[in-house]
């Protein structure tokens, strides 16, 4: 594989695309298509780019991580998984941060206990396995746990759509733990994530932008695509961020609409 053009020497130099990965590069929890891979190395071309997703970066790979590609790492200019509590530059890790450092076991324990027993009086349809995902840089909570089946994905999500299980279960840890410090995000179809106050995706603009003030790299615009770009949705601080240029996707194929507009006319 050759070496990426260097960034000054993009077509498009001194912009940066970022894109969630859920239902903005893949589909919920699915692998990602040749055909936005393919559009990401022809945009790579043009810009600078990078993921910034919320799970684990081997979670990334599952669904990024095509047989045959290089490795994701590799295959964007920036990584960041845990919402850039892991990142990656051009293939290099950079310096990373701990949840439960920040937090202290004591507080963590407190937390977990009061989740699995608000989920154990819940009255869903149905109930898998891993309610509690312990992450580096966050904890995920689901309520019908993360070893729902794709199909069990689908339907619970028109079920929080429609009695706002998730959103209930926010506003009861909210009041539970006033003074943690913690900042709730609702993504994709089952789960929602806590992290400390700051630790949103914005957290990942860090290795690349210092309040306005260009790092190294120098960009002048910096993009960022998501799905969940409402209030309450894990994509809205960052794209609601004033350094940044949000842009709202409906799934992948509109992702890969929007880049053609915008860069690849």
């Amino acid at each position: 594989m050759s070496a990426p053009v260097p960034f000054a020497e993009r077509k498009q130099p001194g912009i940066l695309c970022l894109f969630d990965v859920d239902g903005t590069l893949t589909p919920a929890r699915q692998q990602v298509s040749d055909a936005m891979l393919d559009t990401l190395k022809a945009l790579r071309e043009h810009v600078v780019i990078g993921f910034v997703g919320g799970s684990d970066l081997s979670k990334i790979r599952e669904q990024l991580q095509l047989p045959g590609h290089a490795d994701i790492v590799t295959q964007f200019d920036y990584g960041f998984a845990e919402n850039g509590l892991t990142a990656y530059r051009m293939g290099e890790q950079l310096a990373s941060q701990s949840f439960i450092g920040w937090l202290g076991e004591d507080k963590y324990k407190a937390f977990v206990k009061f989740v699995l027993n608000y989920i154990s009086q819940l009255d869903i349809p149905v109930m898998r396995g891993t309610f509690i995902e312990f992450r580096r840089g966050m904890v995920n909570v689901s309520p019908i746990g993360r070893n729902a089946s794709v199909q069990e994905r689908h339907d619970f999500e028109k079920f929080d759509k429609e009695h706002n299980i998730r959103s209930a279960f926010v506003e009861a840890l909210k009041k539970q733990f006033p003074d943690y410090g913690l900042t709730y995000s609702i993504g994709g179809q089952i789960s929602f994530d806590v992290f400390p106050a700051g630790w949103d995706k914005t957290y990942a603009l860090r290795h690349v932008d210092e309040k306005g003030r260009a790092l190294p790299d120098g960009f002048r615009e910096i993009h960022f695509f998501g799905d969940k770009t409402f209030p309450g949705g894990n994509d809205h601080e960052i794209f609601s961020h004033a350094g940044v240029t949000g842009h709202t996707v409906t799934s992948p194929e509109d992702t890969m609409r929007q880049l053609h507009e915008l860069f690849l006319h």
